[in-house]
C-alpha cells in the first residue's frame, strides 16, 4: 500500500484515527504522497502540470460523484459517500477547497525551488501538512476551533520537519521514481544522481543568515559551513509548534482561555459561529473526539529529537531509518492522551 512504503509514520497512526474517519485519512495522506512524488516521476515541468490538472481533475469529478478508476478516488469517493450516509446535512464543499489548497501549495513548489523566508515555510506547511489534519476532523464530522488550533501547530511543525528529512534526498536524489519516506541511504555525493541535478530547498533568509551557500552543501553535504546552524533555527521552528499545540491542549482541556488567537479563524472552513453541537460540547470535549487526528506530533517530536542527538547533521543515515520504538510509544501516548 502506497501509505505504508512511503509514510510509514502515518500508515502506523492511523490506527489511532477514529473509525468514522479512517478511509478518509487514508485517501488525503494517499493523496498528498501521490502529490509530493510527482517531481521524482516526470521529466520536465509540462508533464508535471499535466499531472497536477490530472489530480484537480479527479478531485472535481469525484466531488461531482463521477470518480475516475484512480485507487486514491474511488477510496475518496467512497469516504464521502459514508460520511455523506451518516450527516446527510454534511457540507463538504469546504473540504473540497481545502483538498485543491493542498494541491496548489504542492504545485507552488513542484519545482524545488527554495522557500524564501522561514514564514514562507511555515505557510506552506499549513497550506498541506495542516489542511491534511483539518481534513480527517472534518471527515469524523468536527468542526472544532479548538481542535483546529492544535492541528494548525502540529501541522507546521510537520511540514517543516518534513523539510529536513527530504534535505538529503533532494540534494543527493536517488534513482528516479525511488522517493521514499523510509529511505535508509542518499544517492551519490556532488548533487547528481540518475541525471538529476541536486537542490537545497532550506528558507533562503535562514541560509543567508547563517551563512549556508547551496553549491557547498551539494559539494559537502553535512560539511557545509553553516549548515548545522540553520537546521538547529528551522528544528527550533518547528519544535515551538509542538510547544504551542501542548500548551494549547493543556490549556484548553483545563477549561482556560487557548492563550493565544487562532490566526486563521473566519478563513473559509474556519468559521465557528454556529453551536458546536446539540449536546453543548466543550473545547476540550471536541479535543477527545479528535486526539487520534492529532497523533502525528508524536512522530514528529521522537524525529526532532533523534537529529537533536546527533547534533542537527541532517545527513546521519539513522534519521532516515524507521522509528521502531513508535508503536508502544504511540500506544502509551495515545492511551495518555499526551502528545
Amino acid at each position: 500500500m502506497i501509505d505504508r512504503k512511503f509514510d510509514s509514520p502515518s500508515y502506523l497512526l492511523q490506527t489511532f484515527v477514529p473509525l468514522p474517519a479512517r478511509d478518509a485519512n487514508l485517501a488525503i495522506r494517499a493523496l498528498n504522497i501521490e502529490l509530493a512524488r510527482i517531481p521524482d516521476m516526470v521529466s520536465n515541468a509540462i508533464v508535471g502540470a499535466q499531472r497536477i490538472k490530472f489530480w484537480r481533475d479527479n478531485l472535481s469529478s469525484t466531488f461531482n460523484s463521477t470518480h475516475s478508476k484512480e485507487p486514491v478516488a474511488i477510496l475518496l469517493h467512497h469516504a464521502l459517500s459514508s460520511l455523506q450516509r451518516r450527516h446527510p446535512r454534511h457540507n463538504e464543499h469546504v473540504m473540497k477547497i481545502w483538498l485543491l489548497k493542498v494541491v496548489k501549495a504542492r504545485e507552488q513548489y513542484m519545482d524545488n525551488r527554495p522557500y524564501t523566508s522561514l514564514d514562507a515555510l511555515e505557510n506552506y506547511a499549513e497550506n498541506t501538512y495542516s489542511t491534511l489534519m483539518y481534513l480527517t476532523l472534518a471527515a469524523l464530522p468536527l468542526h472544532s476551533m479548538a481542535a483546529d488550533h492544535v492541528a494548525s501547530h502540529i501541522g507546521k511543525a510537520t511540514g517543516i520537519t518534513a523539510v529536513l528529512r527530504g534535505l538529503p534526498l533532494l540534494a543527493f536524489p536517488p534513482a528516479p521514481n525511488h522517493h521514499s519516506n523510509n529511505a535508509a541511504s542518499s544517492g551519490a555525493v556532488g548533487g547528481m544522481a540518475g541525471g538529476r541535478q541536486g537542490t537545497v530547498m532550506l528558507p533562503l533568509d535562514i541560509m543567508a543568515e547563517c551563512g549556508v551557500k547551496e553549491e557547498e552543501v551539494l559539494r559537502k553535504g553535512a560539511q557545509a559551513p553553516g549548515l548545522k546552524d540553520a537546521i538547529f533555527k528551522i528544528a527550533t521552528r518547528a519544535n515551538d509548534h509542538l510547544i504551542m499545540a501542548r500548551e494549547l491542549l493543556k490549556n484548553l482541556r483545563q477549561g482556560k482561555d487557548a492563550g493565544h488567537e487562532y490566526e486563521y479563524e473566519n478563513e473559509a472552513g474556519h468559521r465557528y459561529t454556529e453551536s458546536r453541537s446539540r449536546e453543548s460540547s466543550t473545547p476540550a470535549d471536541e479535543l477527545e473526539r479528535g486526539f487520534g487526528v492529532l497523533m502525528p506530533a508524536l512522530s514528529t517530536r521522537l524525529w526532532l529529537e533523534r537529529l537533536e542527538r546527533y547534533d542537527f547533521d541532517v545527513f546521519r543515515p539513522e534519521l532516515r531509518r524507521r522509528e521502531w520504538t513508535l508503536p508502544w510509544k504511540a500506544y502509551w501516548a495515545y492511551s495518555q492522551r499526551s502528545l
